[in-house]
């Protein structure tokens, strides 16, 4: 089994370190992201593509916002498409 991880700091608290040893001696394998790295992290890209051309560009109210986001999650795959290569 492959983890892999975002380098968050929970999880490379040094507490950690002793269950990460065990996991890994029972075949688990985890990989760290770089530190900054949003073009690795699919929701960076859909945040993004949402942000930049999905979203009119306006001030939003919060409530307004949040329905405009649920508007393209009903609408992801037919009416917004976002290809991960």
């Amino acid at each position: 089994m492959v983890v892999i991880l975002d380098n968050a700091s929970i999880d490379t608290a040094k507490k950690l370190k002793p269950y990460w040893d065990l996991l890994e001696e029972k075949g688990m394998r985890f990989y760290f992201l770089p530190p900054y790295s949003p073009e690795l992290d699919r929701i960076e890209l859909l945040w993004h593509k949402m942000k930049y051309e999905w979203l009119p560009f306006k001030t939003y109210a919060p409530e307004e916002l949040e329905l405009t986001i649920d508007e393209i999650g009903r609408g992801f795959r037919s009416k917004y498409v976002l290809i991960f290569c």
